[in-house]
């Protein structure tokens, strides 16, 4: 029985799906490296689609631990 081929995510060429395939789904270390560098370079990147009021939520309990901590992890009396 013939392993199952993959094209290499970065240049195309087949690579067989087996344990000897160290780089698998790529065809080769340097591959690899060119795909893990266009993630770090943002180049590619998973879409979010995250709505204007979860970020301004996230950004208040950012904000609330930051002067949580500032006050030596107490929280602020309200005037």
């Amino acid at each position: 029985m013939t392993a199952p081929r993959v094209p290499c995510p970065t240049c195309g060429k087949a690579v067989p799906w087996t344990p000897e395939s160290p780089w698998r789904p790529f065809c080769s270390e340097r591959c690899r490296l060119i795909d893990l560098g266009e993630w770090l370079e943002e180049s590619r990147r998973i879409p979010a689609e995250e709505s204007l009021a979860e970020s301004d939520a996230l950004l208040d309990l950012v904000a609330e631990d930051w002067d949580s901590a500032a006050n030596g992890g107490q929280r602020p009396r309200p005037h």
